[in-house]
């Protein structure tokens, strides 16, 4: 069976979905982020400044910069209340409408009487976005804080910016803790760009959309239909009962996981067509793949579950 994404109709468009401005704590204008991206090859953006008051609670409008090859998605990196460390949570939320209610969070501090991660996350999802869990090791996140945020849609598993700025740029073990309990969640990799340091142009959707409008793209990304990359491309995956078989660019290794110690790796030159057996992985409740080019850059699936 094709996987439902590559069955979709549809062209992928390459997209970031964290990136900060002059609005919050970037370093460039919101007219020159967007240009940057496209610059570069994007066909979309989100610019998601810190929906904080010290910035006056932005929802930045980027549709201004939109053309006929390139589009934006409204959104903000939302805070409010303490994460077990007692630090404020940082939540993604993409597809935001401009007159989303600001949250009692003046700094990057949390003060009492906020709302929880949880309570901002689920009222950002009732207004229509995309929600992600940001960052999970860069803010310390333990397994207990990420089993609150029943709204997410995913979780951002590679953000560049950590991994330049601090080297901390995962969230594979908050996703598959989640998915061994049985949530069923998808994963993001973005750029979380200041531009402030090397933050940019490093980690990216690939969104399946019939046009490269922003309803489009946000409806297809809570579908499901996205992977997320470094540089390696994915053009399809056919799940068979005992085996998957992955077509790609040219990679060196595709790697197959599952719940607990659960994986299978196939390593070859230049593979555009690889059969994965799912051996130890069998039994799981749910897949998930990872592609690697001779570079060490990688390319993820969102899981796919089995029931």
């Amino acid at each position: 069976m094709t996987d439902a994404m590559f069955a979709a109709p549809g062209t992928f468009r390459r997209g970031n979905l964290h990136t900060h401005s002059t609005r919050s704590d970037g370093v460039l204008d919101p007219a020159e982020v967007c240009r940057r991206y496209q610059a570069e090859g994007y066909d979309f953006i989100a610019l998601t400044d810190h929906f904080v008051g010290a910035f006056g609670y932005p929802i930045t409008d980027t549709t201004p910069y939109r053309n006929n090859a390139f589009t934006t998605i409204l959104g903000a990196e939302l805070h409010s209340g303490a994460m077990s460390n007692g630090e404020l949570w940082h939540i993604l939320a993409v597809g935001l409408p401009t007159d989303f209610a600001p949250s009692n969070t003046p700094t990057f501090q949390p003060v009492p009487d906020q709302e929880s991660g949880a309570e901002i996350a689920r009222r950002a999802r009732d207004s229509g976005a995309f929600v992600a869990i940001a960052h999970p090791e860069w803010s310390g996140l333990t397994t207990e804080d990420a089993r609150t945020i029943e709204a997410a849609h995913a979780v951002e598993i590679y953000n560049h910016g950590c991994a330049m700025g601090c080297d901390r740029p995962h969230g594979f073990y908050t996703l598959d803790q989640l998915l061994t309990e049985g949530r069923k969640l998808d994963l993001c990799a973005t750029d979380d760009a200041h531009f402030s340091e090397p933050d940019h142009f490093g980690g990216w959707v690939m969104v399946k959309a019939q046009e490269n409008d922003p309803d489009a793209l946000l409806e297809a990304l809570k579908a499901g239909h996205h992977y997320s990359s470094q540089g390696p491309l994915i053009h399809n995956v056919i799940w068979e009962d005992t085996r998957v078989i992955v077509e790609s660019s040219a990679v060196t290794s595709v790697i197959l996981q599952g719940a607990g110690t659960a994986s299978l790796a196939v390593h070859g030159d230049s593979m555009t067509r690889t059969e994965v057996p799912f051996g130890r992985c069998a039994g799981s409740p749910f897949l998930r793949l990872t592609v690697m080019d001779r570079a060490g850059k990688r390319a993820w699936l969102n899981p796919v579950y089995r029931d």
